[in-house]
């Protein structure tokens, strides 16, 4: 069987949190994990910067086939909305830089797709990730809400393969 390296990445200009998986049919196994911080007083154009070179170093030194990035939801604070999106546009350029797949899914999403319920709480993500994969030890919630994000890829681009094939 063939080994699919999936990069989920949670998106957030203080914190970005980021999550390796490798998916062998059906089985998920943790790589590796971690969260990019930056810091306030570094100002937009550097913290940017950073953002996109350490996700460059994650990318290269681990080669994932594919990305999963989770989608902005609508805030209340426009500015935090703007910051969030120059986030995410950070990731989406590092990807598409290194030429993978991209797929991109809405919080709701993810959390339908790993906890069973699109309402789920940050806690509710972080323990199905545990049980998902046991190795990973991830304690920390950005962290758990990016390797959620390449969990659910897993099971939805397994689910679009199967149902190619089944129409070919």
């Amino acid at each position: 069987m063939v080994t699919i390296r999936i990069l989920g990445l949670d998106p957030g200009l203080a914190l970005m949190g980021w999550g390796v998986i490798d998916v062998v049919g059906s089985r998920l196994t943790h790589v590796a994990h971690g969260v990019i911080a930056t810091r306030a007083a570094d100002g937009l154009g550097p913290r940017l910067m950073m953002l996109h070179r350490e996700l460059e170093g994650v990318i290269a030194a681990l080669r994932p086939a594919a990305i999963a990035v989770e989608q902005a939801f609508v805030h209340k604070d426009p500015s935090a909305a703007l910051k969030l999106g120059h986030a995410r546009a950070v990731a989406l350029l590092a990807a598409a830089q290194a030429g993978l797949d991209i797929a991109e899914y809405t919080p709701n999403h993810i959390k339908k797709c790993v906890v069973g319920s699109g309402h789920a709480g940050k806690e509710q993500v972080q323990a199905m990730v545990r049980r998902l994969l046991p190795l990973s030890l991830v304690d920390q919630a950005d962290a758990a809400d990016a390797l959620a994000a390449a969990i659910a890829h897993a099971h939805l681009s397994g689910t679009r393969a199967r149902i190619a094939a089944a129409i070919l």
